[in-house]
């Protein structure tokens, strides 16, 4: 007997080998990183990977030595392999690249089958490589990732060096990402009364002694007939149009009382008018040339801007209708003048057009010789050109950093903020108010842009319409939060809903974003009190996208006075986002959203994106310890009273955004 059991359990052990080998049968063999890359396998924030150089084709570098083989990458990236369950291991090297300005952190991981296997820690540029050898042994899948560290510098450059698969089978590269399934456009957004709605934020800058310019936005059949009361000594308002206009030499607060009647009712709402040092105290909200047109941006397609934005949007609060890169001269008059290209043959009237709408105009430059699309900046011509745009009757500047690269002697903060005080200096000898955006390139812009007299900055590189950058860019934004106030706003870069294109690729498109994801998208520029500056094709917007930018409960979100930073909490689910409304309430978004956006199962993709998501919110993290009234923003639909905590349920990477009132 004892013999028997000697002999059954060594027949066992020797099937268990031959099933083992049998499993990892063949040689085991090496295949280098980028032998086995494939542009099918990424998913990466900005840029491409790029095959023995660095993400900006230059050498891969790290710490001085050069290495000749492995994959630059920024952050943050994806790349996604099938293993077949029959690979060793994998080791290499990894460090943050020299060939950049910036000591952005970033850190390294290798994710095997949804588990961590190995981590580099957090690492800059100037750190010595980390070495790496990773058993993988039995996994499936191996995700090779790099994560921006939160410190929200934008701009690393990552490489794998010397990365070395060893398997007894195939190395293959997979999706990272497949296709979204197709959702049908659907509209939350109830429709707008026939009865006046004026849609004006409760608070309104200027600046004494500067021309005035505001409307009172209001939904509703037309014709419509206005009155205000309470307005401030040299300020007066066309009854017909609802322009306020004129000066005032006058500095306070003064409450005033709009007045809105059409055939079918009447409205009233009373603002607040500061007139004294600050402008701009609720964001920005318009439109901007760059994400649809690039450097092809024209007179004709500006004009057709701003009529569909006075006859669609202007009501709701979207007023600036900016011109970006693109509109600048080959050279300078022999007075220094910049003046514009043979595309736009008459500035000033076409700036004076826009504000016969009502509208403000908006333009671009670049502190540095020459702007971002090569067209020459202000360097060393700030005062003239600042005197050339008041004349003109620019009411916004956005200027953008990256040309000053060529003239920047070091990365300092103290070096960056220079040229932008130079600005601010050259535009408070122009009397007229004109919102100055402190604009891309800057890192860190949020500990620095409000001394150098910015009232927005852009804290991220370019958006684009793709999922993975709207929530890497739009996420991090509570490392910047709490630079928000009335006046301050950070600026995540504009809205990639509608008809986009030439900024990117040949065509005009719709966004690549699914319904859901542009509910999400709104939503969260909404909480996170960012500038609104759509950038689609205004001659061609749907009814789709209409409902998106004329929901007067999710804009006021937006336009809240209060201007309180944002918090940001982790769930299973996704992440919730909430803030402090004026009157007490909270705007609370719940928000689907991938930790590594990775689909592992590709068989399973269609499944997961059908799925909803449960979230729940204990009301005592928002100090709530009695009842609330919750209201649906987007359907504008009250669902009722809770105690305690909220539940919801939201789709695949949208969004549930509530309003969360105490109950007295």
């Amino acid at each position: 007997m004892k013999f028997g059991t000697k002999v059954i359990i060594a027949l066992a052990l020797l099937a268990n080998l031959w099933f083992v080998s049998s499993c990892n049968n063949g040689p085991k063999r090496e295949l280098w990183l980028d032998e086995v890359y494939k542009d099918s396998c990424f998913v990466q924030d900005w840029g491409i990977p790029q095959i023995n150089q660095s993400v900006v084709w230059t050498p891969l570098t790290v710490n001085g030595v050069v290495y000749e083989r492995g994959i630059g990458a920024h952050s943050i990236s994806r790349m996604l392999y099938d293993l077949g369950g029959k690979a060793v291991s994998v080791s290499g090297l990894v460090g943050a690249d020299d060939n950049n300005l910036y000591a952005g952190k970033l850190q390294f991981k290798i994710i095997g089958d949804k588990k961590e296997l190995w981590k580099s820690g957090v690492m800059q540029k100037g750190d010595p490589v980390k070495e790496f050898n990773v058993n993988l042994s039995g996994i499936d899948k191996v995700l090779l990732l790099v994560e921006e560290c939160g410190d929200g510098i934008m701009y690393d450059h990552a490489d794998w060096l010397n990365v070395k698969f060893v398997t007894r089978g195939e190395i293959t590269p997979i999706p990272a990402w497949p296709k979204p399934v197709a959702k049908e456009k659907y509209i939350l957004t109830p429709e707008a009364p026939e009865t006046p709605r004026i849609n004006n934020p409760l608070v309104y800058g200027a600046r004494p002694g500067n021309p005035f310019l505001m409307t009172i936005m209001a939904s509703g059949n037309r014709p419509m007939t206005f009155e205000a009361s309470g307005l401030p000594a040299g300020l007066k308002l066309d009854t017909s149009t609802g322009f306020i206009t004129g000066k005032t030499e006058l500095r306070g607060d003064f409450k005033v009382l709009l007045k809105a009647m059409n055939e079918k009712g009447v409205a009233e709402k009373e603002i607040t008018l500061k007139i004294g040092d600050r402008i701009a105290l609720t964001p920005p909200m318009g439109w901007n040339s760059w994400n649809c047109w690039g450097l092809s941006v024209d007179d004709e397609k500006v004009r057709e801007a701003a009529r569909m934005m006075n006859e669609k949007l202007h009501a709701y609060g979207w007023t600036y209708v900016n011109i970006d890169d693109g509109w600048e001269a080959a050279e300078r008059t022999k007075q220094g003048e910049l003046l514009s290209n043979e595309k736009f043959p008459d500035f000033k009237g076409l700036a004076d057009y826009i504000h016969s709408l009502g509208l403000k105009f908006g333009i671009y430059s670049s502190p540095g010789p020459t702007t971002c699309g090569d067209y020459l900046g202000s360097y060393q011509h700030e005062e003239i050109d600042a005197r050339t745009w008041g004349r003109w009757g620019v009411d916004y500047l956005k200027y953008d950093h990256c040309g000053y690269h060529a003239v920047q002697k070091d990365s300092e903060e103290k070096t960056i903020r220079e040229p932008y005080i130079v600005m601010r200096d050259a535009l408070d000898k122009v009397d007229r108010d004109i919102v100055y955006c402190v604009g891309y390139g800057a890192p860190n812009v949020w500990n620095w842009a409000r001394e150098a007299g910015g009232e927005l900055w852009r804290t991220t590189r370019d958006i684009t319409d793709e999922w993975n950058v709207v929530t890497a860019i739009g996420c991090f934004q509570d490392v910047c939060a709490q630079a928000t106030a009335p006046g301050n706003y950070n600026d995540p870069d504009m809205l990639v809903v509608g008809k986009l294109g030439k900024a990117w690729r040949e065509k005009v498109h719709e966004s690549a974003l699914t319904p859901d994801e542009q509910y999400s998208h709104i939503s969260l520029w909404c909480i996170l009190s960012a500038p609104l500056l759509i950038g689609c094709d205004m001659s061609d917007i749907d009814d789709f996208t209409l409902s998106l930018l004329t929901n007067n409960e999710v804009i006021a979100v937006n336009q809240d006075p209060l201007a309180a930073p944002v918090t940001k909490l982790l769930t299973d689910n996704g992440q919730i986002w909430y803030k402090k409304l004026y009157d007490g309430s909270y705007a609370v978004g719940f928000f689907q959203i991938d930790p590594y956006f990775i689909l592992w199962d590709q068989d399973e993709a269609e499944a997961i994106q059908m799925k909803t998501y449960d979230f729940e919110l204990a009301l005592k993290q928002l100090g709530i310890t009695g009842k609330v009234s919750v209201r649906d923003l987007w359907r504008q639909k009250d669902l009722g009273e809770y105690n305690g905590e909220f539940r919801t349920q939201v789709p695949y990477h949208g969004v549930s955004f509530v309003k969360i009132t105490p109950v007295e």
